[in-house]
């Protein structure tokens, strides 16, 4: 799993893993949400791009059902790994104190992992980023949002088995951190195909 706040580098990084893994020979299967390929992941992003309250517990709502889709059609699949990019952490959009209620139900409901990792970017490089590389924001890629769900997020990555990555850096910087726990996990000589699973189930 790798999770993070908006422009945190997540799609980045699953695919860096991604192309790792299958030049090792894995099949992989990367299932990003909101995704594009089912009524409610397009829902959820079209929630996203409009604003106020009903819309922010639609995209919530949305969000976590497309990633429960996504468990009960892609975990019968036979991939050696699926990398989820924004899964649990999710929950973090929703209003104090309910993003806590809800990652603890959901994290009921859907498989978890040992390799579970949030991206955790400051939010004046994540708004930086943001600004340098999209036209328009969604409504929670203001400087106030981003504050409010890395601070969330980070407690919510305190209940779980999560690993804080400092996504500041450079992609590549980021990708031999996360590289190094998956390996620091299993046999130091090779990545073993369990230790991605984190990026699966």
């Amino acid at each position: 799993m790798i999770d993070g706040l908006d422009a945190s580098g997540k799609s980045t990084q699953a695919d860096l893993l991604s192309r790792f893994l299958s030049s090792e020979g894995r099949t992989v299967c990367v299932r990003s949400h909101p995704s594009d390929d089912n009524f409610l992941g397009i829902e959820a992003r079209h929630f996203l791009d409009s604003r106020g309250r009903s819309a922010h517990f639609a995209s919530a709502l949305c969000f976590m059902l497309d990633a429960i889709r996504s468990v009960l059609v892609y975990s019968w699949q036979r991939y050696d790994y699926t990398i989820f990019v924004r899964y649990l952490m999710g929950t973090a959009y929703l209003p104090s104190p309910m993003h806590k209620f809800a990652y603890r139900f959901f994290a009921l409901l859907v498989p978890k992992s040992d390799s579970m990792f949030f991206l955790d970017t400051t939010p004046e490089v994540a708004y930086r980023r943001i600004r340098e590389g999209r036209k328009t924001r969604e409504m929670f890629e203001e400087i106030s949002s981003l504050r409010e769900v890395r601070a969330k997020g980070l407690s919510l990555a305190s209940i779980g088995a999560w690993t804080v990555i400092d996504a500041d850096g450079t992609p590549s910087e980021v990708e031999l951190e996360i590289r190094k726990h998956l390996r620091l996990r299993q046999n130091p000589e090779a990545l073993p195909s369990h230790a991605a699973k984190g990026a699966g189930f």
